[in-house]
C-alpha cells in the first residue's frame, strides 16, 4: 500500500525558533533545515502546499521551471507511487487531488479562521475542519485515525507557534491593534494612539516563548508518530516565519524581511 502522509505546517514558526528548541521526536524523524517560504502570511502560503509544493532552499544560477519539476517528482519517494510527476498534478496543481485519485483519505484540519472550511483550500479534502480551540494539536492527534485498507492524508495547520505563543491574555504585552483586530477598527483609523510598541524585553520574552511553543508541538508529536504506521511519511514546515524586533517589525505579512521567509523544514518516514 502506499506511504500514509502527514504533513505539519507549525504557523509562524522561524527557524531559529526551531532550531534552539528541544525537539527528540522531530529529531526521531530527521534533521530539520532552514528552508524558505513562498509567501509571508497564512493564507498564500498554504495555497502554495497544498499545490504540492514545499518550501525552497533559493538555489542559484538555475531556471526556477526546473527546481519546480525536481521538487514534484520527490512524491514518488514520499509515497510509494511510481510515475509521479508535475503533469500528474495539472491541470488542477493540487496535491490532495492527486492524493484523492491515488485512493487516499484526505483530512485536514486548520487552526486558523483564514483556512476556514468555507476558503478554496477546502477542495478535493474528504474531511476538513476548523479546530475550535487555536491550540489544539493534541485534540487533531487524537481524532487522527488510520487504516489498513486505505492510505491517508492529514494537513495539519498548527496554532501553537502563532501569536499569542500559547500567552493567556493578561499575560501579553499591549500593542495597539493586535488584541482584537478589526475590532474599532474604524475608530481607530486617523487618531493618534499613546500606546508604545513592545520594547527590547517585550520581544526577546515573546520569541522566547514561541521556542517553548515548538517544545510543545514536539511533545505532542510523540503521541502522533506512535499511532502512526510504519509506512508513515511526515512534513514538518511552517508557512512563514515571524519578526521579533529585527528591523522594527513585529509579526509577519506585508513584510519583506529574511525572518519571515526563514522556516525549518524536515521530513522523513517513522522509525
Amino acid at each position: 500500500m502506499s506511504n500514509n502522509l502527514v504533513y505539519i505546517v507549525m504557523d509562524s514558526c522561524r527557524f531559529d525558533s526551531y532550531q534552539r528548541a528541544k525537539r527528540p521526536h522531530m529529531d526521531r524523524l530527521s534533521a530539520g533545515e532552514r528552508r524558505y517560504a513562498y509567501a509571508s502570511w497564512t493564507s498564500p502560503s498554504h495555497y502554495t502546499y497544498l499545490m504540492g509544493m514545499i518550501p525552497h532552499d533559493s538555489p542559484q544560477g538555475v531556471f526556477a521551471s526546473e527546481v519546480y519539476k525536481k521538487d514534484f517528482v520527490k512524491w514518488v519517494d514520499r509515497l510509494g507511487i511510481d510515475g509521479l510527476a508535475f503533469k500528474s498534478f495539472v491541470p488542477q496543481l493540487s496535491l490532495p487531488k492527486v492524493l484523492q485519485d491515488q485512493g487516499y483519505r484526505t483530512v485536514a484540519r486548520v487552526s486558523m479562521p483564514v483556512l476556514n472550511p468555507t476558503s478554496h483550500l477546502n477542495r478535493h479534502f474528504d474531511d476538513y475542519k476548523l479546530m475550535a480551540d487555536h491550540n489544539d494539536f493534541a485534540g487533531m492527534v487524537d481524532e487522527i485515525e488510520f487504516y489498513e485498507d486505505e492510505p491517508q492524508f492529514f494537513f495539519l495547520n498548527l496554532g501553537e507557534t502563532h501569536y499569542p505563543y500559547m500567552l493567556e491574555p493578561g499575560s501579553l504585552p499591549h500593542i495597539s491593534g493586535v488584541h482584537g483586530v478589526f475590532k474599532r477598527m474604524d475608530d481607530e483609523l486617523g487618531k493618534q494612539t499613546d500606546d508604545r510598541f513592545f520594547d527590547d524585553d517585550q520581544m526577546k520574552m515573546l520569541h522566547e516563548q514561541q521556542i517553548r511553543c515548538v517544545e510543545h508541538v514536539d511533545g505532542v508529536l510523540d503521541a502522533l508518530i506512535s499511532k502512526a504506521p510504519a509506512n508513515t511519511h511526515f512534513i514538518i514546515t511552517a508557512d512563514h516565519g515571524e519578526c521579533f524586533g529585527e528591523g522594527g517589525y513585529f509579526g509577519h505579512g506585508p513584510i519583506v524581511h529574511d525572518k519571515v521567509l526563514e522556516v525549518p523544514f524536515l521530513e522523513g518516514k517513522k522509525r
